[in-house]
């Protein structure tokens, strides 16, 4: 890391605590870490990654409960990923790690047109492949490095683009029910990880494979948020807590809500009301 002056110091101080404070609180409002857990943190190389398992491995310290952290990657065999960036620093940071190598980089481009998107079935990939080696090695929790922006841009996603209502969850069962993922980022600010990202040096490893596709429908809704911060400052953050305010009943699903049940549940309180009435006449 680069030596700071004093005030910048300061400012990286607040920083980190900030994204200590609000991975900390994440944690314990969905309780995503159990006394011993061994969590398989998924390691890209990218700044939300290295960030999350920093921060994992700061509160690993002072955690009231015990849990083990090992640090995964997977090599996708992109053309010219520098194999020895993740070993070398994990090395030195001293954290229990693997690599695991996968061809997926010729089947995404084999399966997928040119000038399409990769990220789909890359992402399917590579989930099968992780949630199979967090079975291999005994991980009770996979931690991924999604932040609040990447929550808030999947639901505008789903709702522009999939005809749905829904976000990235901060903790999810998957679909198998044999692996349990969380989202200790959920709360953090991607402007506040990149900064620190950058503050601390770590040795980003660009997506060569899609992160070059700027015509992705997430760049897009990326670039509408960003815009609406700049022009409504606040209005991110209010989203967000909408995401934790969410009123079935003012939707239109009836698969979690009982619109049918409505006249059974009005003519129940009506008769509760007229019972406590008589209740109260008889006791004058």
């Amino acid at each position: 890391m680069q030596e700071l002056l004093p005030k910048a110091r300061k400012e990286f101080n607040k920083l980190q605590k900030r994204l200590r404070r609000e991975t900390g609180q994440a944690i314990a409002d969905f309780n995503m870490i159990q006394d011993g857990d061994k969590v398989m943190v998924c390691l890209s190389g990218g700044k939300d990654s290295y960030t999350l398992l920093h921060i994992l491995m700061g509160l690993q310290k002072s955690a009231p409960v015990h849990f083990d952290l090992v640090a995964v990657n997977l090599d996708q065999k992109q053309p010219g990923f520098p194999e020895h960036v993740l070993p070398n620093y994990l090395e030195q940071l001293g954290v229990p790690y693997y690599i695991l190598e996968k061809d997926t980089y010729s089947i995404v481009k084999e399966k997928i047109p040119e000038g399409k998107t990769t990220c789909g079935l890359c992402s399917r990939l590579r989930r099968g492949t992780l949630y199979g080696f967090a079975e291999e090695i005994g991980a009770t929790k996979i931690a991924l490095g999604h932040h609040r922006d990447d929550l808030l841009e999947t639901l505008f996603l789903n709702l522009f683009f999939g005809g749905s209502l829904k976000a990235m969850p901060p903790k999810l069962l998957s679909d198998d029910l044999k692996n349990i993922l969380i989202r200790p980022l959920a709360y953090c600010r991607e402007r506040d990880i990149a900064e620190f990202a950058t503050l601390m040096e770590f040795p980003i490893i660009p997506c060569n494979l899609c992160g070059s596709q700027e015509n992705l429908q997430r760049q897009v809704i990326k670039e509408m948020l960003q815009d609406w911060e700049k022009r409504f400052p606040g209005r991110i953050e209010t989203m967000f807590n909408a995401l934790q305010n969410v009123a079935p009943s003012q939707l239109a699903d009836t698969r979690i809500f009982d619109f049918a049940g409505l006249e059974a549940q009005r003519e129940k309180a009506l008769s509760n009301r007229i019972n406590l009435l008589d209740a109260l006449v008889t006791e004058a």
